[in-house]
């Protein structure tokens, strides 16, 4: 099949996915830009035209995916549930939402060391853009994180879970969750509603008051 030119047509959705997906097979540094083109039929001078280089590409596919679970953690976090109800359904969306693309929640754990390597120098090669970008979305990777230790600190403050090292904790959870891309298998004993389950039962067992 002949690969398609450039097309504003082109879903930029199934780039980023098919860009997570080969992120996840190759890693950064052995990922072309034509090797993303490829996986969904396109040229590379097509893939040029809608992201401009790979730092980029990678870039959007985090930003994606951020911007997703942001949208299904924040209204959950300031809601009015009590706090021990409100981390069961941040836990739950966030693993449920790893499990339903793995290739994105993979790129999380082993490509982000990549996007924090872009520099700022305007002579390094490096896309100015870029950093710019890579620093709005640290912060809100900061900001996802926030969320659920003022979901913890607040139950902490109610007297529904024990005392804790909040941001140690909040850690602890999220890097739980981040793995769950990487060894999650849909054919596998237990399917994402299931392992999210699970994972919100020992973390809130281990918040109980003594």
């Amino acid at each position: 099949m002949a690969r398609k030119p450039a097309d504003q047509s082109v879903n930029k959705e199934d780039i980023l996915l098919a860009a997570a997906d080969v992120l996840q097979r190759n890693g950064y540094e052995s990922t072309t830009m034509k090797d993303i083109a490829a996986e969904v039929n396109l040229t590379a001078a097509s893939l040029y035209h809608h992201f401009r280089n790979k730092d980029a590409l990678l870039l959007a596919v985090l930003e994606a995916g951020i911007e997703h679970i942001l949208s299904q953690i924040e209204p959950i976090a300031v809601s009015s549930y009590p706090p021990d109800h409100k981390l069961r359904l941040m836990i739950h969306a966030h693993v449920t939402g790893l499990t339903n693309n793995t290739a994105v929640g993979a790129a999380m754990v082993f490509e982000i060391k990549s996007l924090v390597s872009v520099k700022t120098a305007p002579d390094d090669g490096r896309d100015p853009e870029v950093a710019e970008r890579r620093r709005a979305f640290i912060a809100r990777r900061d900001q996802f994180e926030r969320l659920f230790r003022a979901v913890i600190q607040e139950g902490i403050e109610r007297g529904l879970f024990c005392p804790v090292d909040v941001p140690i904790f909040v850690k602890t959870l999220l890097g739980a969750h981040n793995w769950v891309g990487v060894w999650y298998r849909p054919d596998g004993r237990l399917n994402g509603d299931e392992i999210a389950d699970r994972m919100a039962d020992t973390f809130l067992r281990a918040l109980q008051p003594a």
